[in-house]
Formats: C-alpha cells, sequence, structure tokens
C-alpha cells in the first residue's frame, strides 16, 4: 500500500469516526429533547427508584456494609454511656462492646438482604401524579416517596432481626438488652426519687430495639437519598435511555 492511500484511508476512518461521535450526540440530544409521555415518566421513575433502591441494598446487605462505613454505622446509643463503660472494666470488656457493636450491625445487613422486595411493592404502586411530583420534587423526593411507602414494613422487616442480636446471651448469661434494662432501670428509680429529682435527674425511656431499628432504617434511606441526587445530578449516572430521557427533560 503506498503512502497517498495509507494517507488517504486514515482521513477517511477519522472522518468517519467523527461522524460517528457527532450522530452519537445527536441520537442523545433527541433522547432528553423529545417530549416526554406519561408513561415514560412514570416507567422513568420506576426505573430511577429500582435502580437507588438495588444499589443502596445491595451495598448494605454485604458484610461489613454497615458496619465499615462511618455514614451508617450502628452505635449504642448516647444513654448507654454507662453500659458501656462498666463492660469496659470487666477484663476483655472492650473487645466484648466491639463484638456487640458488631453483632447490632451484623443483624442489620442481614435485615437489608430482605429489604428489596418491599420496596418493589411500593414502586410498583406508583401513580402517575406520584411520578410527577417526584420528577418535579427536590433531589430527595424518590426517596421521600419511599420512605412513607415502605417504613412501617420495613420497621417490622428490620426490628425483629435487632431484637435477637440484642437479646443474645454475651458474658455470664446477660444479654445487651438485660445490661440495657438493668442500666435504665436502675437510673431511672433514681431520677424518680426525691434526691434525683432535686439533681434535676431525667428518667431514660429510650427503648434500645426501638433505637437501633430507627438507625438502621435511616442508614438505608441515606444510601437511597445518596444514589438518587447522583443519578439527578450527574449524566453518568443515568444508565438507560429511559432515565436519560426522563431526567434529561426535568
Amino acid at each position: 500500500m503506498n503512502k497517498n492511500l495509507r494517507i488517504t484511508l486514515l482521513l477517511f476512518f477519522s472522518l468517519l469516526m467523527a461522524g460517528c461521535a457527532e450522530l452519537q450526540q445527536v441520537v442523545r440530544t433527541l433522547e432528553t429533547e423529545a417530549p416526554l409521555t406519561q408513561t415514560e415518566i412514570i416507567a422513568g421513575l420506576k426505573e430511577a427508584l429500582s435502580v437507588g433502591t438495588d444499589s443502596a441494598v445491595a451495598r448494605l446487605a454485604k458484610t461489613d456494609g454497615y458496619f465499615r462505613d462511618a455514614a451508617v454505622k450502628i452505635l449504642l446509643p448516647p444513654e448507654a454511656d454507662m453500659v458501656v463503660k462498666n463492660l469496659s472494666r470487666l477484663p476483655g470488656g472492650d473487645k466484648l462492646v466491639d463484638d456487640v457493636i458488631l453483632r447490632i450491625n451484623r443483624a442489620a445487613e442481614d435485615a437489608a438482604r430482605e429489604a428489596a422486595p418491599v420496596f418493589l411493592t411500593a414502586i410498583r404502586s406508583m401513580t402517575i401524579t406520584d411520578a410527577l411530583q417526584i420528577l418535579k420534587g427536590e433531589d430527595n423526593a424518590a426517596t421521600q416517596y419511599l420512605r412513607k411507602t415502605t417504613y412501617n414494613q420495613l420497621v417490622e422487616l428490620y426490628r425483629p432481626k435487632i431484637k435477637t442480636s440484642t437479646d443474645k446471651k454475651i458474658v455470664a448469661g446477660i444479654s445487651t438488652a438485660d445490661s440495657w434494662n438493668k442500666l435504665t432501670g436502675e437510673w431511672n428509680k433514681l431520677a424518680s426519687s426525691a434526691v434525683g429529682k432535686l439533681a434535676g435527674f431525667e428518667p431514660v425511656n429510650l427503648s434500645l430495639e426501638e433505637y437501633l431499628t430507627t438507625k438502621a432504617l435511616d442508614g438505608l434511606f441515606l444510601k437511597i437519598e445518596d444514589r438518587e441526587r447522583e443519578i439527578r445530578r450527574d449524566p453518568a449516572a443515568r444508565v438507560t435511555t429511559l432515565l436519560r430521557r426522563v431526567f434529561g427533560n426535568r
């Protein structure tokens, strides 16, 4: 092949590739600028919710999904400081506290594995009114829709697993829940006494099980919200044509 032919072919393929790139850009522009139908809007929002929830559930359901993520890791409530201090005085107490926190987070990770069907039911039930409100809403509008429509079911899913974890005997036949109940019981006796009232002590009426369940769900919805915000703001996160059309037209 002579030199002039090689140059001609190189120029031809360069122009061809440039044309393909321009054509792809035109196609993407047409995808996002064409008027949306109601069917596309609701399908696109359902797809966005599916992508967001699947991503969040998969991330949290894996081992260390909660435990190694500082944004969602579940710790004992501030009212449990005395429990932690007392356990720390025992031989190996520090490790014991760490084990309790690890088990709590493992329970949340286990519960997350069963959250997907709950979200799927809510997504399938979405109406066009719901979809339009979400599309025009804030960056967390879809997350708020899911919180409103799934929260109670998720509480019932998570709570038994958290309870199993906190009820497990950890040392000398004592569980995390036993330690918590004893601590708050003694404290509340003091807070309700004349001396306690005079000192301005307040009773602790926090349910450890409910607190931990709430924290676990807060973490779940935080991850869904992060994914939703990414889809709304970052075109690269819109991984399908439908997502590009719906959110590109927003």
